[in-house]
């Protein structure tokens, strides 16, 4: 007979039983629920203080189409940007090579079929034709237009100065604004009398060496760098100098009035 041994497996040993974990201490305990309870009144109060002013907004008495609390930071950033401009600073010029194609944006105050034949300039009272706008030493630069919206070309504009415009025509008395409208006043922008005179703002009737075309406001706009493009005002019929801040489009519909970068 053949012996059989028989094997016997040790048995698996059993994992020791893990301690638990002792509780938080009555400190830390109280430090959470003191912690829970704060961000609790933290959130309430940020929910009401959100809900007061939505409605102090809503029911604010509004500046042109802008509630006053918004109206007056519209203001204050203003002033700042007032307090940093200066005549000589120019807005960055770019080489031929680095323009690119000059969207079509905002058509108030233009129409297609428009006769720009019976068009003219009102300089404050007085007619000039476009022929004697051209008259005037022609400038040229090429800049960077920027939308309030966020994007932005770089295009050459060709044109005469504002500046030597109204040193021929100049306002009666120290004024500090300027007044500019579309035939009909469908589109009107204000400037300030510093930025109108700025040496980058011109009457441009050429864009990238041609003729304006109508959706860029022909036959003459303003090209002004210094200001976002709801400032450079398509097919300018009227320039007027006055007393007092002047009526904007963009500004009665919550921009600011300023609108300088």
């Amino acid at each position: 007979m053949t012996d059989v041994t028989e094997v016997v497996e040790p048995a698996p040993e059993e994992e020791p039983e893990q301690p638990e974990a002792p509780p938080p201490p009555p400190s830390i305990d109280k430090e959470l629920q003191r912690l829970s309870r704060r961000g609790f009144l933290v959130f309430g109060a940020g929910s009401i203080a959100a809900y007061a002013g939505w409605k102090l907004l809503s029911h604010a008495t509004r500046i042109g189409d802008v509630q006053w609390p918004l109206r007056r930071g519209f203001e204050t950033n203003e002033k700042l940007a007032a307090a940093y401009f200066k005549e000589k600073r120019l807005s960055p010029t770019f080489p031929p090579s680095a323009r690119t194609y000059p969207r079509i944006n905002g058509g108030v105050g233009l129409h297609e079929n428009y006769d720009t034949s019976t068009w003219n300039l009102n300089m404050d009272g007085h007619t000039l034709t476009l022929e004697e706008i051209k008259a005037f030493p022609k400038r040229e630069m090429i800049t960077e237009f920027r939308c309030i919206e966020g994007w932005s070309y770089i295009a050459k504009w060709s044109g005469a100065r504002l500046s030597d415009v109204m040193a021929k025509f100049p306002p009666r008395s120290n004024t500090p604004y300027v007044a500019m409208e579309t035939p009909g006043a469908e589109y009107y922008v204000g400037l300030d009398m510093q930025s109108a005179m700025h040496p980058q703002t011109l009457l441009a009737y050429e864009l990238n060496d041609q003729p304006l075309t109508w959706q860029h406001g022909s036959p003459l706009r303003l090209a002004i760098p210094v200001k976002y493009g709801i400032k450079n005002i398509k097919r300018i019929a009227t320039i007027r100098y006055t007393n007092i801040k002047p009526a904007d489009y963009w500004a009665e519909r919550g921009y600011d009035w300023y609108s300088g970068h």
